[in-house]
């Protein structure tokens, strides 16, 4: 059990230092991200280690059980590609530029309508590609307006992170836990959407307390030039395939049809288009710049980290957290369950959080638990740049453009946005 403990906790300490001090490892045109590499390593070890359980490890790989990473994984890397392309054809952008063409004489319009807009397309597809598609954009209008990016990047972000929890898909948090406790998609949308507008009420209001200064400055001059759909059948297509996915997931459980087999099907029908539209249209560009940009670094985090949690599970550590939670008023038990999880998600990541509460929820009945789990692997991006990927990929973007925004920078209005929305699904989950 020492051995176990000393080297999860190593991995975990190691994993930060990588996010903070160097984050990518370049060779020649390869860019690869590092915070996995502890984790993978300190798995090894264990597997190595003699009181592990191999044969158990290495059947939960391969059976039909919901607990099965790979299903997961499956999942949320096939709605990213799908999403990726779409992004790819230029949709995002288009839909974006019309708004701001329109509203850009007034920075409170401006913000208004980003906000929107950004939750909405974050409901349908996720939050890190969200973050990833809008913050470049966001630079790119800020800089032609002369004004600064700092209240829209920041909304951005807590948009992002905040309507993820509107869909099981969102994020891939909430992928973990729907999954594991059999949540239906429609029950869970059903659930999570008046928690949703609720802390997007105080999450705005927060905001324009934050930046209400920087947004009642006008608008000098506005030189934006509207971004145009780059291929228009390649957008079609993609749009068709995200919005048939987000169907047939609604009514997946009266279909009797896994959501990771609904998943892969479609991204597996969109990459066949891509590659024979590629073949026949001497066009290329499309298949190659969207595989390139897969979120496949969580395949080895995902999977570290669940050897990890498996190593320590067996020596009962969650269960006995667990029995702690338990024993404290019912009525308490959800709002201890939401703070928590907020905070461990800026100590462990949010998705090795995730991982950690699915074993100290395993033998809950109440589905308040778990839904007070999933708020706080969302919000708890909103505290720290470590709280998840999200926060580590926006950072690196804000720093690769030359934009100062600090880790203290980050807290300071992490802290007064999660406060907010901490009281905010606090009351939602009497709601519940």
């Amino acid at each position: 059990m020492v051995y176990t403990l000393v080297i999860s906790i190593s991995a975990i300490i190691l994993m930060f230092l990588c996010i903070l001090k160097f984050p990518i490892l370049r060779i020649k045109n390869i860019t690869i991200d590092t915070f996995f590499m502890p984790l993978l390593f300190a798995a090894i070890l264990l597997i190595l280690l003699p009181g592990f359980d191999r044969n158990q490890f290495f059947q939960s790989l391969i059976s039909s059980s919901d607990i099965n990473p790979l299903k997961i994984l499956i999942l949320f890397i096939s709605i990213s590609f799908i999403s990726i392309a779409l992004d790819e054809a230029g949709f995002f952008r288009y839909i974006a530029s019309i708004f701001i063409e329109k509203y850009r004489k007034s920075q409170y319009m401006l913000f208004f309508v980003l906000y929107a807009l950004i939750s909405i397309i974050t409901v349908f597809t996720s939050n890190d590609i969200v973050i990833l598609t809008f913050t470049p954009f966001i630079l790119y209008f800020s800089k032609k307006g002369n004004i600064n990016p700092i209240p829209y990047l920041v909304m951005e972000f807590t948009a992002a992170n905040t309507w993820s929890m509107v869909l099981s898909i969102g994020n891939p948090t909430n992928i973990y836990l729907s999954t594991l406790f059999h949540l239906d998609f429609l029950e869970y949308f059903l659930k999570m959407i008046l928690p949703s507008i609720f802390t997007s009420i105080f999450s705005i209001s927060v905001l324009l307390l934050l930046f209400h200064k920087s947004l009642s400055k006008k608008i000098e001059v506005f030189d934006f030039e509207k971004a145009k759909i780059e291929n228009k059948l390649v957008c079609i297509l993609s749009l068709i395939h995200l919005v048939l996915t987000t169907i047939l997931l609604a009514i997946s459980n009266y279909i009797h049809f896994e959501m990771w087999i609904i998943c892969l099907s479609f991204a597996a029908s969109l990459l066949l288009f891509l590659f024979s539209y590629g073949l026949i249209a001497k066009k290329k560009r499309y298949i190659k710049s969207t595989l390139k940009r897969g979120p496949y670094s969580l395949i080895p985090f995902i999977l570290s980290m669940y050897t990890i949690i498996m190593a320590l599970n067996g020596y009962g550590i969650f269960n006995e957290i667990g029995n702690l939670f338990h024993n404290t008023k019912e009525s308490i038990e959800p709002l201890l369950y939401l703070s928590s999880s907020t905070l461990s998600c800026n100590i462990v990541n949010n998705i090795p959080m995730t991982m950690m509460y699915s074993s100290i929820l395993s033998s809950t009945s109440n589905m308040k638990l778990v839904y007070a789990t999933i708020m706080g692997s969302n919000i708890g991006a909103l505290l720290t740049p470590v709280g998840a990927l999200a926060g580590i990929m926006w950072m690196r973007i804000l720093k690769e453009n030359g934009i100062k925004y600090t880790f203290l920078d980050f807290m300071k209005n992490g802290f007064i946005i999660t406060l907010f929305l901490l009281i905010s699904c606090g009351i939602s989950l009497f709601i519940l």
